[in-house]
């Protein structure tokens, strides 16, 4: 029963949050696509708009480009079961966890939830290298340019424009 003066259930409304897909194994365009088709099935996730395909080099060791691209969604969802259910959709398209920063069939990550930020073990929001990453920057500036990063206080265009955009191009199919 809620009380006066205590804070509202985090799950009584609805919060918007950003995410960052990106792949570089299989036809990773058809499974980014899918992806974002069995995000909006999940109950408690809508997807409200994704932004342009980028390709991009990859970090960490030796592989494939990546493709990658952001959306924003509407969830009713813990910021914990957000990312339950985006590590499930992934494991449905093969990914295996085994080397840092490796070549994968998708990867899904929490980018921002609305304006919190939370610190746990395995999950932190804002995601800790978004400053710092074009290949995430740019896509999610086309569609949130506006949204203000909690931890700095700098919007997202202003985020993606100290970062540039080196390494990031623009996908033939979009």
């Amino acid at each position: 029963m809620q009380h006066p003066g205590q804070p509202d259930n985090p799950n009584d409304h609805d919060e918007r949050c950003a995410i960052a897909l990106g792949g570089n194994l299989g036809n990773v365009e058809a499974t980014l696509t899918s992806a974002l088709a069995d995000l909006n099935a999940t109950d408690g996730i809508r997807v409200e708009t994704k932004s342009r395909w980028y390709r991009t080099a990859p970090v960490g060791p030796p592989q494939p480009e990546y493709l990658n691209g952001c959306a924003l969604l509407t969830v009713s969802l813990l910021p914990v079961e957000l990312l339950a259910a985006l590590q499930a959709i992934e494991a449905g398209y093969g990914r295996e966890r085994r080397e840092r920063w490796g070549p994968r069939t998708l990867d899904l990550d929490v980018l921002l939830y609305g304006d919190r930020v939370v610190d746990l073990p395995r999950l932190q929001i804002p995601h800790p290298h978004l400053g710092e990453r074009a290949f995430v920057l740019v896509p999610l500036a086309e569609i949130a340019a506006d949204w203000i990063e909690p931890r700095s206080g700098l919007s997202i265009g202003q985020l993606a424009a100290r970062v540039g955009n080196t390494g990031v191009r623009l996908a033939a199919a979009n």
